[in-house]
């Protein structure tokens, strides 16, 4: 464990530094038995803090972050892109490969927030918006407004696990970043997914992951998970969801692991397109 620590450590923040060497003090003195029951004690202690958020839930309150959460997103979104921009780049380059010949590249993204990915879509693609978060809308029509290169044929507010108003094969690429970390089901919208593909369509993905379970990104991706889920709008940092990927039923899976440069709990990534 200790070189992987040793690698976290030296890309961390003072804070986050002071935060893990305190944690690595109690795991040496302990093994690996009372680190999983620190790890359960101290997600324990963050979800009692978190009664005020759940109880805000449950009477339907955060319905209000839900309306602030775009803008939220909005300025994290800018910030990432900067950091991703090369992996970005890289993943979405293989998009015009899948345009049907002589025709115009259809692409469908799920969870398109407010538009970060436009910039790399290939010139007279045809986009087609969706997200459950009507919210976004707004800052959905100013990401169209800078990405003239690009056709927007229609906003739908829907899930990725409930596309029924989109018809079966009728899209080459369907693009998925950082939002299966939040569906409900993920096996429901690989489905969704498969299903709106045309034979030979692919999916292509960027999502965080939940770290290797020898690495400190590790515990705090559970310890930090009551809270997270909350600012995140339902995001979860634990999640295997190449596992699956892998079992989706896609002809092809060309899939990396990667080590994003972004804060520990959500380092971890996978990037990558499926085959139908």
């Amino acid at each position: 464990m200790q070189p992987d620590f040793l690698l976290e450590l030296q890309s961390c923040s003072q804070g986050d530094r002071q935060l893990l060497l305190t944690v690595c003090c109690v795991a040496c003195c302990g093994g690996s038995a009372k680190m999983s029951f620190l790890m359960r004690f101290c997600a324990f202690v963050v979800n009692v803090l978190c009664v005020p958020l759940h109880l805000m839930e449950a009477v339907g309150l955060y319905k209000i972050y839900k309306r602030l959460f775009p803008i939220c997103l909005y300025r994290i979104s800018i910030t990432y892109n900067k950091k991703m921009y090369d992996k970005k780049k890289e993943l979405f380059r293989s998009l015009s490969e899948f345009t049907k010949p002589g025709g115009q590249l259809t692409l469908l993204e799920i969870g398109c927030g407010t538009g970060t990915n436009f910039e790399f879509y290939p010139p007279g693609c045809k986009v087609i918006c969706t997200d459950p978060n009507p919210h976004f809308h707004k800052y959905l029509q100013k990401g169209m407004a800078e990405n003239d290169h690009l056709t927007f044929e229609r906003f739908v507010v829907a899930s990725g696990e409930d596309m029924g108003s989109v018809e079966d094969e009728s899209v080459d690429v369907v693009v998925c970043t950082l939002v299966l970390c939040s569906v409900s089901s993920i096996p429901q919208t690989l489905r969704e997914a498969h299903r709106i593909l045309r034979p030979g369509g692919a999916f292509f993905f960027l999502e965080h992951v939940v770290a290797d379970s020898s690495t400190w990104s590790y515990f705090f991706q559970h310890v930090l998970q009551p809270v997270w889920y909350y600012f995140g709008d339902g995001c979860e940092v634990t999640r295997e969801t190449w596992k699956h990927l892998e079992a989706a039923g896609f002809s092809e899976l060309k899939m990396r692991h990667i080590e994003a440069p972004l804060v520990f709990v959500i380092r971890p990534h996978i990037v990558g397109y499926a085959v139908k």
